[in-house]
């Protein structure tokens, strides 16, 4: 098996996404979806899609949200899929608001991530900065504008993606474990504020075939003076039970079952889909 065989990004079908009958799903509700361009933000902007609800997909990628909205028409999902292009680092009250234009904001993924890989003595503080920007400070800021209108309408629904580097952490990552453990903190003190009325969760998964995966294994394998393969099999897969990194889809539907009337006494809690690789050793 070539290294390739094992960090392909999967297309996306309509097949692959969890639909669920549940009465807030419509097209006046909104979710607004980050980091939308790719990845788990793209394939969660189409599950909440083809459950019928309008999404506002945002991202700094313009032309990645192009393609987000030609999926969504060659898959033919159910709901709408609206894009606004913006910064997450300067632009989330007119995200927010032309989320708005829209319907009504009862849903918000947080799920826009970057990475770098560098040790603590070497990283680069601009970098770590604008990692912090846009994955704490912009998801506070979007909760911030996003839960008025939730509460106005009586009810709400945040989830941050995290990841198990929000439960343990990884050498050379330093930014990224630090924003992760920092959403899960959010998520916890939207719980505490949302009165009942606003839930929130997070996701917290292990490695997953998303371009922001597939990019630094490269990087990782230099760092650590190892092969592409023993990055993916060793360093990547090495803690977890089972032999395959999870597929954007997947990760989607964790969305999906969260924000659901399913999943209503899930307030402030983590859905931790990791193979294993946090809680067995061997």
């Amino acid at each position: 098996m070539s290294d390739a065989d094992h960090i392909d990004v999967p297309e996306l079908s309509l097949e692959d996404f969890l639909v669920l009958e549940d009465d807030r799903f419509t097209p006046e509700n909104v979710c607004l979806v980050t980091g939308a361009a790719s990845g788990i933000g793209r394939a969660t902007a189409l599950a909440m899609a083809a459950n019928g609800l309008t999404v506002v997909a945002t991202d700094i990628d313009e032309a990645g949200l192009d393609g987000t909205v030609e999926t969504a028409a060659e898959l033919g999902v159910e709901g709408r899929v609206e894009t606004v292009a913006g910064d997450l680092r300067e632009d989330v009250p007119e995200i927010v608001e032309a989320a708005a234009d829209h319907g009504t904001v009862a849903f918000l993924a947080n799920v826009a991530g970057m990475q770098h890989v560098d040790p603590i003595e070497e990283f680069p503080m601009d970098v770590y900065d604008a990692m912090q920007d846009v994955m704490v400070r912009a998801p506070v800021e979007l909760a911030k504008h996003c839960l008025p209108r939730m509460r106005e309408r009586g009810f709400g629904c945040v989830g941050n993606m995290a990841s198990v580097h929000g439960h343990y952490t990884t050498a050379d990552k330093v930014a990224y474990n630090v924003a992760k453990f920092g959403l899960r903190g959010l998520t916890q003190s939207i719980a505490a504020e949302g009165d009942g009325d606003v839930r929130s969760f997070s996701v917290s998964t292990g490695y997953v075939k998303t371009p922001l995966v597939t990019d630094q294994i490269p990087e990782t394998a230099d760092q650590r003076g190892v092969s592409v393969r023993e990055v993916v099999e060793d360093v990547m897969l090495g803690q977890s039970r089972t032999d395959e990194m999870m597929a954007p889809a997947e990760v989607a539907n964790l969305f999906a079952f969260g924000f659901s009337r399913h999943a209503s006494h899930l307030n402030g809690g983590d859905l931790r889909f990791d193979g294993g690789m946090t809680l067995t050793y061997e």
